[in-house]
């Protein structure tokens, strides 16, 4: 099976992650970053490590922060930017039948929360600040998105061959 492995990154100036055991009671900060990219991960239910290792390796070099001229010519490493890595399974919603969105294709919590960590760790060796929510719980994300400037990653397109 065809992993469909999706980042949605945004570029923040600052973005915070806080997180509650269950949604009723108070947030407590999980994690807070200045500089860098927000990123919603939806992990499918086909996605590997291969998957992720591909995922991470165009996250880290998209080249979308702005030079001294106003160009998207920076990369992350560029602005000793930070990330913070959120777990997103909402973002396999299928909402074609209904009005009650179905979660058929996002992988198994067991599954996917392995992934998640994986590419935590693997961010973690190649970015100084790391900050991430915790996998399955209540989070509040606020931020500060840049721009706007918002990207959608699916390792689907990124298999596809460029059209010249």
């Amino acid at each position: 099976m065809i992993g469909d492995m999706k980042f949605v990154i945004q570029v923040v100036s600052e973005a915070t992650v806080s997180v509650a055991e269950e949604s009723a009671q108070p947030h407590r900060e999980q994690g807070r970053i200045g500089t860098g990219f927000a990123v919603l991960i939806g992990i499918g239910e086909g996605d590997t490590e291969e998957t992720a290792d591909r995922m991470i390796d165009k996250l880290l070099a998209l080249r979308i922060f702005s030079d001294e001229k106003g160009k998207t010519n920076l990369s992350l490493s560029d602005v000793n930017g930070a990330l913070l890595l959120i777990s997103q399974f909402t973002l396999y919603a299928d909402c074609r039948k209904g009005n009650r969105p179905s979660f058929t294709h996002a992988a198994a919590p067991d599954r996917a929360e392995a992934l998640y960590h994986y590419i935590v760790e693997r961010c973690r060796e190649r970015v100084a600040q790391v900050e991430e929510g915790v996998f399955g719980a209540h989070m509040r994300l606020t931020l500060t998105n840049e721009g706007p400037f918002t990207i959608l990653l699916d390792s689907e397109e990124l298999a596809k061959p460029r059209r010249a």
